[in-house]
């Protein structure tokens, strides 16, 4: 299934923005609950990665200029051992991805801060001086991996586009392209370019190519001795047309040989997931993630897994069925830590390779993302928690964490609202869980207007994790109800692939069913209902107003409900061939999962529509046609086109702007006398 926005990742999780007089105002603070506006404020905490020594650590923080109405990210440091954090770096720039050279003195990352705002790998001392950029690549650097004795980087280069001959062009040059997937959100249009791997001397910048070829390279790793490089790549006939990554590796010099590693056919790693193959210290295996790939594309959970390069054996050794990523090895090269998907939370477990006996080391109300392991086998994770967004946190036993970092502290100035979790039957008696969050000063026996919260994906789930949106809806006055259906993540295979090929319809029976549990709870007013997501959120959104007319008002971002048209225009056709078929050959297939827009007459909910004009993930022109399709039944309407936006909105004046907009869509029709 396409439409695969998790708000695991930052450009899936932002929302929101407000422009004053030309210029962004970041609000004041207040003792009160959680506005529109305080998203200016969260800070965003990224890229954990140990010192050498293993008593420091460094990161990343996103936060917002108000001015440029922009997010940049800049470079801190924390001792492990408890300490105020230092800034690195404050510029209107972005550094991030730290790595530290091996005498511990300096950082590497990924910055655009040259003249040109083109990424390239830069260097710069930790006790002050200048940074300096490393590489020099015209059309910039994806990504990097530093070797073990820091001589040595490996970067991940697209290739430049052709026809560069220093003459201007008048007009650009028309696009040519004979891929199978020929376009890709925030890439654009796809050629025959490639990203490959090359070798860069840390201290000249010369760099010579590793790899050439048809195929894409991600995810450098070098080996403990740093000799041999591994990455992930797709080969065979045309990569557009299949799921089957594969680790391979190549000398770390001019000429090297590479060998392929993993052989098995379905997905191991996938560059989405960030997950890098992990070497053992020893240098004789590697942990990544699989999954069945092939025809199930997300719906098959990514699970731990190893290679040993010696046999070529692969295995898995614990945590079967369970989504799991970022495995990092600890000393003994046969234990790993790694973060394992349970319902509604994200956990770090330590794990035994061969035994297969694993342990949780974070637990409770939590949704961990980030990972580093030092040489002691300290572990610190970067977690989010309800009422915090994400800070550096070391496990202390027990399942308790000491919270390192604390960028976010403003917020212990409004009063947030914990969600709660709820389990019930939907109406063929499969067991749902979802969480509700009530209003700030709910009063018990009060019912109150609900807002029914839809996740994208659909291969996602809700977590016990801070949703800064749901706590400005909280704060309006909402009571949240956010439903795990058949479909997300966090219950296993099985429960996950229930709506292959089939959606709209146990995923709509699913939400359905915990609507009326949060109404039954007497929670819930049953007389003033609203729903809304982005992404599959927007898809499944619309299969419920096309099913259910109860619902008095929708807010559907980032949507589209007629496939057939979505084939070949957005960048899933080989999801759509693998999960529906092709469209001559599978009519039935498309009309039956179109039905919110082949049967928009049934639709009598107010529905607010939005979208990002350069999403090429799920593009206006389907948000676009159920627009036109209920203006033209007279259904209240409305359209928001947010400009040169991709499928994760990156401007922050359209965080805020989007928040609002949905809780005045909300109050207009389930609260009119509270609607200005």
């Amino acid at each position: 299934m396409p439409f695969d926005c998790r708000p695991l990742l930052p450009s899936c999780a932002r929302t929101g923005g407000l422009v004053l007089a030309g210029m962004l105002a970041l609000p004041a603070a207040f003792a009160g609950g959680f506005a529109p506006a305080d998203y200016l404020r969260i800070r965003n905490v990224y890229d954990p990665v140990f010192a050498p020594d293993g008593n420091t650590l460094a990161y990343s923080v996103g936060e917002v200029d108000p001015e440029r109405d922009e997010e940049s990210s800049d470079l801190w440091t924390v001792p492990l051992d408890g300490g105020a954090p230092q800034r690195l770096t404050r510029t209107p720039h972005n550094e991030w991805q730290p790595v530290y050279a091996a005498d511990g003195r300096s950082l590497y990352f990924l910055s655009d801060a040259g003249t040109d705002g083109v990424t390239q790998v830069w260097q710069m001392p930790i006790g002050g001086g200048a940074a300096r950029a490393v590489t020099r690549f015209p059309q910039g650097v994806d990504d990097f991996a530093v070797s073990p004795a820091s001589a040595q980087l490996a970067v991940i280069v697209t290739d430049a586009a052709p026809g560069a001959d220093g003459k201007p062009s008048i007009h650009p040059e028309p696009i040519v392209t004979t891929r199978f997937q020929f376009k890709e959100d925030i890439t654009g249009y796809l050629d025959d370019r490639r990203k490959h791997l090359y070798l860069v001397d840390a201290d000249s910048g010369e760099s010579i190519a590793l790899t050439r070829g048809p195929y894409d390279h991600y995810l450098p790793s070098f080996s403990p001795d740093g000799k041999i490089i591994a990455f992930v790549t797709k080969r065979g006939a045309d990569p557009d047309r299949h799921l089957n990554w594969d680790i391979y590796t190549v000398e770390a010099r001019a000429g090297g040989s590479e060998k392929q590693i993993t052989k098995d056919p379905g997905a191991d790693l996938d560059p989405y997931w960030e997950t890098r193959p992990a070497w053992s210290p020893d240098g004789r295996k590697i942990a990544y993630v699989r999954s069945l790939g092939g025809k199930w594309i997300y719906y098959a959970p990514w699970q731990l897994a190893v290679v040993d390069l010696d046999s070529g054996r692969e295995w898995q050794p614990a945590l079967k069925d369970q989504f799991s990523i970022k495995p990092v090895w600890l000393q003994d090269s046969r234990h790993l830590v790694t973060l394992v998907e349970y319902p509604q939370a994200m956990y770090a477990a330590k794990v035994d390779t061969e035994s297969g006996y694993g342990e949780l080391l974070t637990i409770g109300d939590r949704f961990d993302y980030g990972l580093a392991v030092n040489r002691r086998d300290e572990v610190v994770v970067n977690g989010s928690m309800p009422k915090m967004p994400f800070e550096l946190q070391r496990p202390s036993g027990k399942g308790q964490t000491t919270v390192l970092t604390n960028h976010n502290a403003w917020l212990r100035e409004h009063t947030l609202v914990k969600p709660e979790s709820i389990w019930f039957k939907s109406r063929d008696g499969t067991e749902i869980e979802g969480l509700v969050m009530k209003p700030r000063g709910y009063v018990k026996g009060r019912r109150y207007p609900t807002i029914l919260r839809i996740h994208g994906g659909p291969v996602y789930q809700f977590s016990r994790e801070f949703m800064p949106d749901w706590q400005a809806y909280a704060d309006a006055g909402f009571l949240v109800v956010a439903v795990n259906p058949r479909g997300s993540s966090g219950r296993g295979f099985d429960f996950a692939r229930a709506i292959y090929a089939d959606w709209g319809n146990k995923d709509v029976q699913d939400v359905l069913a915990g609507v009326d549990y949060v109404v039954a709870q007497g929670w819930a007013d049953p007389q003033r209902l609203g729903l809304g997501g982005w992404s599959y959120g927007s898809i499944l959104t619309n299969y419920v107003i096309a099913t259910d007319p109860r619902f008095k008002a929708a807010v559907s971002g980032a949507g589209v409900s007629n496939s057939l048209a979505a084939y070949g225009y957005d960048q899933y056709t080989r999801e759509y061939e693998l999960e529906l078929g092709t469209p001559w050959n599978n009519r039935e297939a498309y009309d039956r999962v179109s039905y919110p827009f082949l049967r928009a007459d049934r639709i009598r909910t107010p529905t607010l529509f939005q979208c990002a004009e350069l999403d090429y993930n799920v593009p206006c022109h389907g948000t676009m046609q159920m627009y036109q399709a209920l203006r033209s039944q007279n259904v209240p309407t409305q359209l928001v086109i947010y400009p040169g936006q991709n499928h994760g909105l990156t401007i922050p004046s359209y965080w805020v702007d989007r928040l609002q907009r949905n809780i005045d869509w909300y109050r207009r029709y389930l609260t009119p006398e509270q609607s200005p």
